[in-house]
């Protein structure tokens, strides 16, 4: 990997001698179907650049990644690819003004997602293909630049297998045997992309008239493999993605440029989706094979829109380099949810927002590598990790934050005036912040340096002081903090709720003050007179980025009147405000735990209920004090089964309680149950026990030994599809023995022969909380081998094994010391990989931290 690494100062120097006029490429994947023997290795990969030079005579680099090049010819010469071909750059001697360099190589099909991705179904032996490059792998498939801001237009031809279909971003036709398509608009290397195969594919159309009096057409396409052609609702994708268009064009102000536009749910995908204008790419879990609950409807609706307010934000303006990485993640997860919220069934997507990309943002901003939201990207293995919380759901929240701030038809004026000054250039943070105040009259530089040039997240308390003889408020403060690491106090616009129990017993807000909280102490005047409430919720609407705190009588009324809080947004901060209190070792686990088995129940909003299971079983597994741990356990099985039970028949309720039943039943009646229900022999009252949620039951009762190898393999041939294999083989390493983790351990850290997906499913499978003591064996050897599996394997496959196998359950100061160690001896690591053991251990101390706090709620 370091002799694939682009450093910034590199990019700089080229993209300053150096401008790309277009790319043409071509590739023959007719190989990727094999002739029966050996497993396809390479492809066919032919590159022409016409770019210019500003100094002439001047040397520079092309970047491809390929195990062989047969000819490179620049401006007409022969060069000796030997001689000039490292294996991952093409050096490049004496430019002309304007040269031409044209690549014939041998590139690799991958196994990793990354690159040219080759799945074979087991299903069908059917063959597929797509591209990920993201941030940098486009070098793996044909010869570039491979930088975003040296953008270029491209055409591409294909030749393919008899029978397929080739999909890229532009829209293409087959002629005498090759698939040639569109020129595109000027676009980085990172969004090209190439689908192929025998892909199941349905057509749809949008159409809109502009303001200017012409119409607008665009054809749109969906697919997947064809195994789950069945269960592929194309409809309902079409919908959200004519909804989304609507709601971009009213906002925007300018049409969609990139032509058709394609949507490829495509199989072992590495990330959740990818923007590539006019063949936008997503994981193929997005097709549901059994009944999900409105949460998964939901998130898919948010990734189409995410992804499709890429088409602007990061597309047709793309930031200069990973530095500005926000100015199309932070914008595309912001956007996502406010396309949701304004324009598709999905109305609450911001209580979602609020209780789940935000926890994903607390976390990643309270670990040791924390940044800024620009961040200082220094090359391209940091860029490939800056793809956070951080960059994502911090950036979206501060975005949030930023539309309170100057106004939101101010913010969309900027957006506006933002994709026509820049429309196909790139762009850095004062592009943007330029035209903010322009619209909005705000100086942005001091926002700009307290929310996007700072790290850390705040921390805000209510105080408030009651008038001894009225009983009402004499004074409500808001109190904030930072960490010691990073001291920033930010000005917060907010929104202070106040809340009192009705006669009926439902708490409700009767009061609300919208007001800027600056430096440590703020006093919220309006309030003053008020009625003495029993909850005061600061950052009430969730209009900040910040971690709510609660003074002693709004957290004694959570404990006991939680759920009669009817407002499902105050509800979701709530609960979402008790877990970083859980996290920070301010809340004993216990005390989490025993408020979901209490409340959760009466929880009306699905997303918030399956994220508060997420988190009583992290806390169970992490947080819990040893010795509480088993009985912990036997009470969230008893509840979530007392929840099941209660539930009503065929509700999304009842699917997700036993989902969570299946992922904390570990005690032998529990485990019968479960093997009932996959026989048949005892039935739930609506409950559905389709092909998913056996996979569900049958990985605790394989994990407790109550599944055999055989067991797996006669529900493996029940559900003999990709899927089916994924879930096998995660149950396989699941299972209770030394022999099958010694198998999995050398399956994933020793060979490279399992594909990315299988990897995922082996590391899930090995880790399970119940055999602490069957992977203790191993805390020695991850730390003997993480450095050798990073320096020999891809990236993508490095950051699956040096975060999925640390030794996160040997939690104990032992581990902290072995980490500390490895950390100590291996100061000229990876930075990257340095970073990746940096943050598994915070998780582990912070773990350490909550179970002493848990430890000490015992003798209350």
């Amino acid at each position: 990997m370091p002799g694939e690494n682009l450093t910034r100062d590199e990019a700089r120097e080229r993209a300053a001698l150096l401008s790309v006029d277009g790319y043409e490429v071509a590739l023959d994947l007719r190989s990727a179907v094999g002739d029966g023997g050996a497993e396809p290795r390479t492809f066919r990969s032919v590159t022409t650049i016409r770019f210019r030079c500003t100094e002439p005579g001047a040397s520079s680099f092309a970047d491809l990644i390929a195990p062989g090049v047969t000819s490179v010819v620049l401006n007409g010469k022969d060069l000796d690819p030997g001689e000039v071909f490292d294996g991952s750059r093409i050096a490049l001697e004496d430019l002309a003004a304007e040269n031409e360099l044209t690549v014939d190589a041998q590139c690799a099909y991958s196994r990793t997602g990354e690159g040219m991705h080759r799945f074979v179904d087991p299903e069908d032996g059917e063959v597929y293909l797509y591209t990920q490059y993201e941030p940098a792998d486009a070098r793996r498939v044909y010869a570039n630049f491979e930088q975003p801001d040296l953008k270029a237009p491209y055409r591409f031809e294909v030749r393919a297998p008899e029978g397929w279909t080739v999909w890229s971003n532009g829209a293409g036709e087959l002629t005498d045997g090759v698939w040639r398509f569109a020129e595109t608009k000027p676009i980085s290397t990172y969004i090209t992309c190439v689908v192929a195969g025998p892909y199941h594919y349905v057509t749809d159309h949008y159409e809109r008239v502009l303001e200017d009096g012409t119409k607008l057409e665009i054809p749109l396409g969906a697919m997947c493999r064809k195994g789950l052609a069945p269960h592929f609702d194309a409809e309902d994708v079409f919908l959200v993605t004519k909804q989304g268009l609507d709601f971009f064009h009213d906002h925007f102000d300018y049409p969609y440029p990139f032509g058709k536009y394609d949507q490829a749910f495509v199989p072992e995908y590495n990330l959740g989706a990818m923007e590539n204008p006019g063949l936008v790419t997503f994981r193929e879990e997005y097709i549901f094979r059994g009944k999900v609950t409105q949460a998964s409807y939901e998130a898919r609706a948010n990734v189409i829109l995410h992804e499709m307010a890429h088409m602007w934000f990061g597309d047709l303006v793309t930031m200069e380099w990973w530095d500005d990485l926000w100015l199309k993640e932070s914008f595309a997860d912001f956007m996502g949810t406010f396309a949701n919220v304004g324009a598709t069934r999905f109305t609450d997507a911001w209580i979602t927002f609020a209780n789940r990309r935000k926890a994903w943002a607390y976390r990643a901003d309270q670990l040791p590598s924390t940044h800024p939201v620009t961040a200082d990207i220094r090359d391209l293995q940091d860029a490939k990790l800056n793809f956070d919380g951080i960059t994502y759901a911090k950036g979206a929240s501060v975005l949030k934050q930023l539309v309170a701030y100057v106004g939101q038809d101010a913010f969309l004026e900027g957006a506006r005036r933002y994709f026509k000054r820049n429309a196909y250039g790139n762009t850095r943070l004062g592009d943007l912040l330029s035209v903010l105040a322009e619209t909005s009259g705000r100086d942005m530089t001091v926002w700009a340096r307290s929310w996007l040039q700072t790290a850390g997240v705040n921390s805000l308390t209510p105080q408030v002081l009651l008038d001894t003889e009225s009983g009402r408020i004499a004074e409500l403060a808001v109190l904030q903090e930072a960490p010691e690491a990073y001291p920033e106090l930010r000005p917060h616009r907010v929104a202070v709720g106040l809340y009192r129990r009705t006669p009926e017993g439902a708490l409700e807000r009767y009061a609300r003050v919208e007001t800027d909280v600056e430096g440590p102490r703020t006093v919220v005047t309006e309030l003053a007179g008020a009625q003495a409430p029993e909850l005061v919720l600061v950052n009430d609407d969730d209009l900040t980025y910040c971690k709510v705190r609660f003074d002693e009588t709004s957290l004694t009324t959570l404990r006991e009147h939680l759920g009669a809080l009817t407002d499902p947004l105050a509800r979701a901060l709530c609960w979402s405000a008790l877990w970083n209190l859980t996290r920070d070792a301010l809340l004993p686990a216990r005390d989490f735990v025993g408020l979901v088995l209490r409340f959760a129940g009466r929880e009306s909003d699905i997303g918030v209920l399956q994220m508060l299971h997420a988190w009583a079983n992290s806390a169970l597994v992490h947080y819990a004090a040893p010795g509480w741990r088993a009985n912990g356990e036997r009470l969230v099985a008893e509840g979530a089964l007392r929840e099941l039970r209660a539930a009503g028949p065929g509700s999304e309720q009842q699917l997700a309680w036993a989902r969570f039943f299946a992922a904390v039943a570990s005690a032998e009646a529990d485990l019968a149950l479960l093997k009932d229900l996959l026989d048949g022999t005892e039935t739930v009252e609506g409950l559905a026990v389709d092909q998913e949620l056996r996979w569900a039951f049958l990985e605790p009762l394989a994990a407790h030994g109550a599944a055999d190898e055989a067991v797996l393999a006669a529900e493996l041939a029940r559900d003999d599809t990709a899927s089916g294999k994924r879930h096998q083989v995660r149950c396989l390493a699941a299972r209770p023995s030394a022999a099958v983790k010694a198998q999995a351990w050398a399956q994933v850290v020793e060979s490279d022969a399992l594909s990315n997906a299988l990897v995922e499913a082996t590391i899930a499978g090995f880790g399970l909380p119940s055999q602490r003591e069957l992977t203790a064996p191993y805390a020695q050897k991850y730390f003997a081998a993480i450095e050798r599996v990073w320096r020999e394997r891809s990236i993508q496959i490095g950051m699956d094994v040096v975060r999925g196998l640390y030794p996160a359950l040997q939690d104990r100061p032992e581990t902290l010391e072995a980490t500390d160690t490895w950390l100590g001896a291996h100061a000229d690591a990876a930075p990257a990989l340095r970073r990746l053991v940096l943050e598994a251990r915070d998780d582990l101390a912070r773990a350490l931290r909550a179970q002493e706090c848990d430890e000490a709620a015992a003798g209350r």
